[in-house]
Protein backbone atom coordinates (compact mmCIF):
# COMPACT_ATOMS: atom_id res chain seq x y z
CA UNK A 1 0.00 0.00 0.00
CA UNK A 2 2.79 2.39 0.87
CA UNK A 3 4.56 1.70 -2.43
CA UNK A 4 1.36 2.52 -4.32
CA UNK A 5 0.98 5.79 -2.40
CA UNK A 6 4.60 6.65 -3.07
CA UNK A 7 4.01 6.18 -6.78
CA UNK A 8 1.22 8.69 -6.83
CA UNK A 9 2.11 11.99 -8.56
CA UNK A 10 2.73 14.99 -6.36
CA UNK A 11 -0.40 17.03 -5.76
CA UNK A 12 -0.55 20.42 -7.44
CA UNK A 13 -2.47 23.48 -6.32
CA UNK A 14 -4.36 25.81 -8.60
CA UNK A 15 -2.43 28.76 -10.09
CA UNK A 16 -4.80 31.18 -8.33
CA UNK A 17 -4.19 29.65 -4.90
CA UNK A 18 -0.46 29.53 -5.58
CA UNK A 19 -0.47 33.25 -6.41
CA UNK A 20 -2.44 34.02 -3.24
CA UNK A 21 0.03 32.04 -1.13
CA UNK A 22 3.00 33.81 -2.69
CA UNK A 23 1.63 37.36 -2.74
CA UNK A 24 -0.66 37.20 0.30
CA UNK A 25 2.03 37.75 2.97
CA UNK A 26 3.46 40.73 1.04
CA UNK A 27 0.02 42.32 0.71
CA UNK A 28 -0.56 41.78 4.44
CA UNK A 29 2.80 43.43 5.14
CA UNK A 30 1.95 46.46 2.98
CA UNK A 31 -1.52 47.10 4.39
CA UNK A 32 -0.48 46.39 7.98
CA UNK A 33 2.26 49.01 7.67
CA UNK A 34 -0.09 51.50 6.01
CA UNK A 35 -2.84 50.92 8.61
CA UNK A 36 -0.64 50.16 11.59
CA UNK A 37 -2.09 52.88 13.81
CA UNK A 38 -5.65 51.78 13.02
CA UNK A 39 -4.79 48.15 13.77
CA UNK A 40 -3.16 49.19 17.05
CA UNK A 41 -6.24 51.18 18.06
CA UNK A 42 -8.67 48.32 17.30
CA UNK A 43 -6.40 45.50 18.46
CA UNK A 44 -4.44 46.90 21.43
CA UNK A 45 -2.43 43.68 21.82
CA UNK A 46 -0.65 44.49 18.57
CA UNK A 47 0.81 47.66 20.08
CA UNK A 48 3.02 45.39 22.19
CA UNK A 49 4.97 44.77 19.00
CA UNK A 50 5.73 48.47 18.51
CA UNK A 51 4.88 50.96 15.76
CA UNK A 52 3.33 50.25 12.34
CA UNK A 53 6.42 48.66 10.78
CA UNK A 54 6.73 46.27 13.74
CA UNK A 55 3.04 45.39 13.63
CA UNK A 56 3.45 44.76 9.90
CA UNK A 57 6.50 42.58 10.56
CA UNK A 58 4.63 40.44 13.09
CA UNK A 59 1.66 39.96 10.78
CA UNK A 60 4.02 39.30 7.86
CA UNK A 61 5.59 36.46 9.84
CA UNK A 62 2.16 35.06 10.73
CA UNK A 63 0.95 35.30 7.11
CA UNK A 64 4.13 33.60 5.87
CA UNK A 65 3.67 30.75 8.35
CA UNK A 66 0.03 30.39 7.27
CA UNK A 67 0.98 30.35 3.57
CA UNK A 68 3.61 27.64 4.12
CA UNK A 69 1.15 25.61 6.21
CA UNK A 70 -1.58 25.77 3.55
CA UNK A 71 0.95 24.83 0.87
CA UNK A 72 1.99 21.79 2.92
CA UNK A 73 -1.62 20.75 3.57
CA UNK A 74 -2.47 20.82 -0.14
CA UNK A 75 0.75 19.41 -1.62
CA UNK A 76 2.51 17.63 1.27
CA UNK A 77 5.68 19.39 0.20
CA UNK A 78 7.27 22.82 0.50
CA UNK A 79 8.93 24.49 -2.52
CA UNK A 80 12.56 25.19 -1.70
CA UNK A 81 12.57 28.91 -2.56
CA UNK A 82 9.48 29.89 -0.49
CA UNK A 83 10.81 27.70 2.34
CA UNK A 84 14.21 29.42 2.42
CA UNK A 85 12.55 32.83 2.14
CA UNK A 86 10.19 31.91 4.98
CA UNK A 87 13.05 30.84 7.24
CA UNK A 88 14.81 34.16 6.67
CA UNK A 89 11.53 36.01 7.34
CA UNK A 90 11.19 34.28 10.71
CA UNK A 91 14.82 34.90 11.71
CA UNK A 92 15.05 38.52 10.63
CA UNK A 93 11.48 39.25 11.68
CA UNK A 94 12.22 37.95 15.17
CA UNK A 95 15.36 40.10 15.36
CA UNK A 96 13.36 43.12 14.16
CA UNK A 97 10.75 42.68 16.89
CA UNK A 98 13.13 41.71 19.69
CA UNK A 99 15.60 44.53 19.06
CA UNK A 100 12.95 47.00 17.84
CA UNK A 101 15.14 47.70 14.82
CA UNK A 102 13.53 47.57 11.37
CA UNK A 103 16.93 47.31 9.67
CA UNK A 104 16.75 43.52 9.96
CA UNK A 105 13.44 43.10 8.11
CA UNK A 106 14.60 45.61 5.50
CA UNK A 107 17.71 43.53 4.85
CA UNK A 108 15.72 40.31 4.47
CA UNK A 109 15.20 40.71 0.67
CA UNK A 110 18.90 41.50 0.28
CA UNK A 111 19.90 38.35 2.12
CA UNK A 112 17.41 36.07 0.35
CA UNK A 113 18.10 37.36 -3.17
CA UNK A 114 21.87 37.37 -2.62
CA UNK A 115 21.64 33.79 -1.35
CA UNK A 116 19.66 32.63 -4.37
CA UNK A 117 21.97 34.50 -6.76
CA UNK A 118 25.14 33.07 -5.21
CA UNK A 119 23.71 29.53 -5.12
CA UNK A 120 22.63 29.62 -8.77
CA UNK A 121 25.77 31.25 -10.15
CA UNK A 122 28.01 29.26 -7.82
CA UNK A 123 26.42 26.02 -8.95
CA UNK A 124 27.42 26.76 -12.52
CA UNK A 125 31.08 26.80 -11.43
CA UNK A 126 30.62 23.13 -10.57
CA UNK A 127 28.73 22.39 -13.77
CA UNK A 128 25.33 22.31 -12.07
CA UNK A 129 22.33 24.23 -13.44
CA UNK A 130 20.51 24.23 -10.12
CA UNK A 131 17.48 26.07 -11.50
CA UNK A 132 16.55 22.82 -13.21
CA UNK A 133 15.98 21.20 -9.82
CA UNK A 134 13.49 23.95 -8.91
CA UNK A 135 11.51 24.19 -12.15
CA UNK A 136 11.93 20.66 -13.52
CA UNK A 137 8.22 19.96 -13.00
CA UNK A 138 7.22 23.09 -14.94
CA UNK A 139 9.67 23.02 -17.86
CA UNK A 140 11.72 20.44 -19.74
CA UNK A 141 14.74 22.17 -21.23
CA UNK A 142 17.97 20.98 -22.79
CA UNK A 143 21.25 21.48 -20.94
CA UNK A 144 22.10 24.74 -22.73
CA UNK A 145 18.66 26.14 -21.91
CA UNK A 146 18.96 25.40 -18.19
CA UNK A 147 22.46 26.91 -18.12
CA UNK A 148 21.35 30.14 -19.82
CA UNK A 149 18.22 30.42 -17.68
CA UNK A 150 20.24 29.80 -14.52
CA UNK A 151 22.72 32.56 -15.44
CA UNK A 152 19.90 35.02 -16.13
CA UNK A 153 18.05 34.25 -12.89
CA UNK A 154 21.26 34.34 -10.89
CA UNK A 155 22.09 37.80 -12.20
CA UNK A 156 18.49 38.92 -11.69
CA UNK A 157 18.54 37.86 -8.03
CA UNK A 158 21.74 39.84 -7.51
CA UNK A 159 20.07 42.81 -9.18
CA UNK A 160 17.10 42.54 -6.81
CA UNK A 161 19.46 42.43 -3.82
CA UNK A 162 21.28 45.57 -4.96
CA UNK A 163 18.01 47.32 -5.73
CA UNK A 164 16.66 46.55 -2.25
CA UNK A 165 19.78 47.98 -0.65
CA UNK A 166 19.51 51.19 -2.69
CA UNK A 167 15.83 51.68 -1.85
CA UNK A 168 15.83 50.98 1.89
CA UNK A 169 19.01 52.97 2.52
CA UNK A 170 17.89 56.04 0.59
CA UNK A 171 14.13 56.27 0.99
CA UNK A 172 11.52 56.23 3.77
CA UNK A 173 10.19 53.05 5.33
CA UNK A 174 6.76 53.59 3.75
CA UNK A 175 8.36 53.98 0.32
CA UNK A 176 10.42 50.82 0.82
CA UNK A 177 7.36 48.79 1.85
CA UNK A 178 5.37 50.05 -1.14
CA UNK A 179 8.24 49.35 -3.52
CA UNK A 180 8.74 45.88 -2.08
CA UNK A 181 5.13 44.98 -2.96
CA UNK A 182 4.19 47.13 -5.96
CA UNK A 183 7.65 47.54 -7.50
CA UNK A 184 9.58 44.33 -6.99
CA UNK A 185 6.72 41.98 -7.87
CA UNK A 186 5.83 43.59 -11.24
CA UNK A 187 9.54 43.69 -12.14
CA UNK A 188 9.84 39.99 -11.31
CA UNK A 189 6.74 39.13 -13.35
CA UNK A 190 8.04 41.09 -16.35
CA UNK A 191 11.42 39.42 -16.08
CA UNK A 192 9.79 35.99 -15.89
CA UNK A 193 7.69 36.67 -18.99
CA UNK A 194 10.76 37.95 -20.85
CA UNK A 195 12.35 34.50 -20.43
CA UNK A 196 9.61 32.70 -22.34
CA UNK A 197 11.37 32.97 -25.76
CA UNK A 198 14.44 31.26 -24.26
CA UNK A 199 12.28 28.59 -22.67
CA UNK A 200 10.42 27.93 -25.91
CA UNK A 201 13.67 27.78 -27.90
CA UNK A 202 15.25 25.17 -25.63
CA UNK A 203 12.11 23.24 -24.72
CA UNK A 204 12.48 19.49 -25.11
CA UNK A 205 8.72 19.17 -25.48
CA UNK A 206 8.83 21.45 -28.50
CA UNK A 207 11.64 19.40 -30.03
CA UNK A 208 9.64 16.21 -29.48
CA UNK A 209 6.58 17.72 -31.21
CA UNK A 210 8.74 18.73 -34.17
Amino acid sequence: MSSIEAAKPRKEISPLLKMVLELGPLVVFFFANARGEWLGAHFPALTELGGPIFIATGLFMAATALALTVSWIFTRTLPIMPLISGIVVFIFGALTLYLQNDTFIKMKPTIVNSLFGVILLGGLLFGKSLLGYVFHSAFRLDEAGWRKLTIRWGIFFVFLAIMNEVVWRNFSTDFWVAFKVWGTMPITVLFTLSQMPLIMKHSLDQEADA
